[in-house]
């Protein structure tokens, strides 16, 4: 059985203004939430969310944040589990009403290390996904780490290979070893030192 000593907060939220809140705020209202906040902003991270914000500082010990569905709280496992160790830190419980998910309930935060625990399973994958992947750019003869910068002599040379027109500037920076997103920056700032010097 949950145990609340504070009061129920509500938080509800749709990710565009066509949207309504109307039917949250019943279910809120029908729980018995005495505070309730809302918001019509999209739900990509919890910072984006200013409402929630204010909902998270609002809460004190011994209050039980409602919300009817994950996605209005959070958008990812991280995202929840992250908004979820902040309240745990202030001694606030979380209920989820369509999932049934209660953190003053022992069931409650079982479920809820569980989240923690796929969401680090995630990160582990993300980061040996991304491991594998520039193993396998490098095995292709991808170049990682600090871009070639050329010296004065070299940028000079650059400058009068380009003024000739006998090669192309995609020729040139494959034969200077760099980009062409380099290669015009380095036209782009001879071009700016021109008209400082005029």
């Amino acid at each position: 059985m949950s145990a609340i000593k504070g009061q129920k907060v509500g938080y509800a939220r749709v990710s565009s203004y066509g949207q309504s809140l109307e039917s949250q705020l019943d279910k809120l209202a029908e729980e018995g939430c005495e505070e309730i906040f809302q918001e019509k902003r999209s739900g990509t991270r919890a910072d984006n969310r200013p409402v929630l914000q204010e909902c998270l500082k609002y809460v004190r010990k011994g209050d039980l944040l409602v919300v009817c569905k994950l996605d209005r709280l959070a958008r990812s496992v991280a995202d929840l589990h992250k908004i979820s160790e902040a309240l745990q830190d202030k001694g606030v419980g979380l209920n989820i009403l369509d999932q049934k998910i209660d953190t003053t309930t022992n069931t409650g935060r079982l479920m809820f290390n569980m989240l923690g625990a796929i969401a680090e399973f995630e990160n582990d994958l993300r980061k040996e996904r991304q491991l594998e992947g520039i193993e396998k750019a490098k095995e292709k003869g991808v170049k990682f780490g600090v871009k070639k910068t050329l010296s004065e002599e070299q940028v000079e040379a650059l400058r009068a290979d380009i003024a000739s027109g006998e090669k192309s500037k995609a020729a040139l920076a494959q034969e200077y070893g760099i980009s062409r997103a380099t290669l015009y920056r380095y036209l782009s700032s001879s071009e700016k030192n021109t008209e400082t010097t005029n």
